[in-house]
């Protein structure tokens, strides 16, 4: 299989940063990350994190990082000026182009003016807001550290330190969420007028603390048919307000799409740097070491590294990729560019798919998808049922 670029035939990679430190680790949150851990560790992390990308941008000559991505974590815990040293790093060491979308995850609670704009100032040109929720009484059931006032406060002073591209983040189907609550929410978010907003529902994950809460009968999840009536919500008011609903959880004004994000759902490589980041290079997948210990080991006084480690790396089967496609595909609202998968795997999806055709036409008339000459995707009543719909295509029919 061959990966294919179809912008001036340059090989585009997205590059992901992960910063594993939070000031509190949330109730819901499953990510890798810390909290409490000392500044002593956190400049460790830096410098560890400066070697890894001096040694696998050697690897990546020929390529151009067109995103940048820095996720959590909290990358904001971590003092402005190493955020701003390694966005310098990246750009000493890879091949940037000047038009590249880079963003920063963040916390309302760890951000100041001088902050932002030494974000700024070192060309990180997309934020992106952890709120989670606007009412003060959700986020503390949330086991967030800031309040709806702070979000403000902050958004406010991203604004004026001259962001002219936030994301805000928002949660639904959580602990004390109503849906009069949610839609408040909702049309609080919209006044604001971010360039994008992402609107996730909670998923209960194990080794969270709402897991053991779940386990000892001291939390009661919402219903599924809550759950939906508030994403639709979302949905609706959201294009009704003229944002562009571009991915089943994630909107956006027209120009505004997560650039790093699409290569995800759009089959592109990218490449992940830091503790346990994920990486998609040359049809293999691969995950570095998730255990502090071991990442300083392989970073600290070492001068050279293979590009990945071998035991590692796992070379996709054709099997996988063509799943993974169709996975990430569906994801979007547009659907799955049918044209751009036979160039990917050298056949049409029909020949892939022969036995769901049937499948996919009585989806098509239960109103749960699409299909024209190019698309194929999910209705908004198809997103509702999207894992058993994409669990379909979980095994395509490959011959030689």
């Amino acid at each position: 299989m061959m990966i294919i670029n179809e912008v001036n035939n340059l090989k585009k990679l997205g590059l992901y940063i992960h910063i594993p430190f939070c000031v509190r680790k949330c109730k819901y949150c499953d990510f890798l990350s810390f909290d409490n851990l000392d500044e002593t560790v956190k400049g460790r992390y830096v410098n560890a994190l400066f070697s890894e990308i001096r040694i696998q941008a050697a690897n990546f000559c020929d390529y151009e990082i067109d995103t940048v991505f820095i996720g959590g974590g909290t990358p904001t815990a971590i003092p402005a000026q190493s955020l701003s040293e390694i966005i310098k790093c990246i750009k000493e060491n890879f091949n940037v182009t000047e038009d590249a979308e880079i963003t920063t995850e963040s916390n309302p609670g760890t951000m100041t003016r001088e902050m932002l704009e030494t974000y700024k100032e070192a060309g990180i040109n997309r934020l992106s807001i952890g709120v989670q929720s606007l009412d003060d009484r959700v986020l503390k059931a949330l086991g967030r550290i800031h309040t709806a006032e702070e979000f403000k406060n902050t958004y406010f002073t991203a604004r004026s330190a001259g962001f002219d591209n936030i994301n805000i983040d928002l949660m639904f189907a959580v602990p004390l969420l109503t849906e009069k609550i949610w839609e408040e929410t909702l049309l609080e978010a919209i006044k604001l007028a971010p360039e994008h907003i992402s609107f996730y529902s909670l998923q209960l994950e194990e080794g969270t603390e709402f897991y053991e809460m779940y386990r000892k009968g001291q939390l009661v999840l919402t219903d599924e048919d809550t759950d939906r009536r508030m994403y639709h919500k979302a949905v609706k008011l959201l294009q009704d307000a003229g944002y562009c609903h571009y991915e089943i959880s994630n909107a956006a004004r027209p120009g505004f799409e997560s650039r790093h994000n699409l290569k995800y759902w759009m089959f592109e490589e990218y490449l992940g740097l830091g503790l346990g980041a994920s990486s998609f290079v040359g049809g293999k997948r691969f995950v570095g070491t998730r255990i502090m210990e071991e990442y300083f080991a392989q970073y600290e006084n070492t001068e050279k590294l293979p590009l990945l480690p071998q035991n590692a790396a796992e070379l996709n089967t054709e099997a996988d990729s063509v799943f993974e496609y169709i996975f990430t595909g569906l994801r979007l609202v547009c659907g799955i560019d049918l044209a751009r998968f036979s160039k990917y795997f050298g056949k049409s999806f029909e020949e892939y798919y022969p036995d769901k055709l049937k499948y996919i036409e009585n989806m098509i008339a239960d109103g749960f998808m699409f299909r024209s000459e190019s698309k194929l995707g999910l209705t908004l009543s198809g997103i509702d049922i999207s894992n058993s719909i994409m669990s379909e295509f979980a095994e395509p029919y490959i011959t030689d």
